[in-house]
């Protein structure tokens, strides 16, 4: 009897050990989480602090920089339809978009090239969009051409710069760099109908490091840090 009671105190005190590390285990792992999500929080905002500052002068031409409700990675930076217009059927940037890029573009690039940011940022994606007129097909490959036309008229306004980091923009910019279109899947509605004039756009999406990236970035630079010196 008493081996029996013995027995039963023994796999109870295993159960509340075993019930106890899983509670220190999710309490751990909901720690991690809720760390995670802070640093990338933090280095959202300050991407989003920098950018605004940087481009305060185009606010009043109404660029807008804010987080992608989608996606707390993702920065949106939102172009006005009048300063990129498109026509209808046709990817050529007006006279108004080459203006508006001129002066837009190296500040943008060198803000998120400079050293405080451009660790924290793992991409920059140029996303076209169409209007509801026309084929799936056509609108995809339009939207596409759009994203493509703003990226090589960038690159163009950074190798016309005179700037002295213009050089390192355009290095830092064309790692960074890709084009995107999604065709008429996302079209602006105004009132419950289609506003056609804006949805044909374009928009500078920035993705921020995740942890797991930073961690990896950080890993390799200690074991650079770490190889021995060639003798």
């Amino acid at each position: 009897m008493a081996a029996e009671h013995e027995g039963a105190g023994l796999a109870s005190s295993l159960t509340d050990l075993m019930t106890s590390l899983a509670v220190i285990f999710i309490l751990l792992l909901v720690a991690m989480l809720n760390n995670q999500r802070q640093q990338a929080a933090e280095a959202r905002n300050l991407v989003v602090s920098r950018l605004q500052a940087a481009l305060e002068k185009f606010k009043l031409q109404g660029v807008v920089v804010k987080s992608d409700p989608t996606d707390p990675l993702v920065l949106l930076v939102i172009v006005p339809e009048d300063l990129l217009k498109f026509e209808q059927g046709k990817s050529e940037i007006p006279t108004t978009g080459f203006d508006f890029l001129r002066t837009f573009v190296p500040k943008f690039v060198s803000t998120a090239c400079s050293t405080e940011l451009r660790e924290g940022i793992s991409s920059i994606v140029v996303e076209g969009h169409a209007s509801s007129e026309g084929s799936d097909n056509d609108n995809l490959s339009l939207s596409q051409r759009r994203s493509m036309v703003v990226i090589q008229q960038s690159l163009a306004v950074l190798d016309g710069s005179n700037r002295p980091d213009a050089r390192e923009d355009h290095k830092c910019f064309l790692s960074l760099i890709s084009a995107t279109g999604r065709g008429r899947a996302e079209p602006i509605y105004v009132n419950g109908e289609e506003d056609r004039p804006h949805s044909r756009r374009v928009v500078f999406k920035i993705r921020i490091k995740s942890f797991e990236e930073r961690k990896v970035i950080v890993a390799q630079s200690g074991l650079k840090t770490a190889e021995p010196t060639p003798r």
